[in-house]
């Protein structure tokens, strides 16, 4: 027993008045191919946009957090040379004559005074240098650069995960 085919109606017009026919068998419903290819294409254009958002989403989280970071540091330079007479003198590179910037604001012999607090042990790499949230060491230099912040002052930097474009740093100067 074959059913007929059912006819789709618009208000008072058919669909076959208009010219629109589902095709297909006899009793048939569904989506054709065209109809499943195009909400397929929506889907994959929907997730990409969806991609692309939380990997700039991801990267705006970690350059909020190297610029809090750059602002901890920045104060324990402060409450160090406060303390001291003056900031740190060196750079903070790894190869740069062995110094590091962590081992003046985080002394590890007893009774020593802390001046800053590693927030989490994922801030240091295998040599034990600062680094921030893009996997690259801060940047310390004392004194200053002269076009930066002045002889009398440190300059502190992160790259933000650009080395190249030191526009998009997050700097002290």
């Amino acid at each position: 027993m074959m059913r007929d085919k059912q006819e789709i109606q618009f208000g008072d017009w058919k669909a076959s008045d208009l010219g629109v026919s589902r095709g297909g068998f006899p009793g048939a419903s569904g989506f054709t191919l065209l109809e499943l290819l195009v909400v397929i294409a929506i889907i994959a254009i929907l997730a990409g946009l969806i991609l692309s958002t939380a990997g700039y989403i991801q990267k705006e989280g970690a350059r909020s957090r190297a610029k809090a970071e750059v602002a901890a540091l920045e104060t324990a330079l402060e409450s160090y040379k406060a303390d001291n007479g003056d900031y740190p003198i060196g750079t903070n590179l790894p190869g740069n004559n062995g110094f590091n910037l962590l081992t003046n604001l985080l002394p590890t012999n007893a009774g020593a005074k802390v001046y800053f607090e590693l927030p989490n042990k994922g801030m240091t790499n295998s040599a034990g240098f600062l680094t921030d949230p893009f996997g690259t060491t801060y940047g310390y230099r004392y004194p200053g650069a002269p076009t930066n912040s002045g002889s009398n002052f440190f300059d502190l930097w992160s790259t933000a995960g650009s080395s190249t474009n030191t526009n998009a740093w997050i700097k002290n100067w």
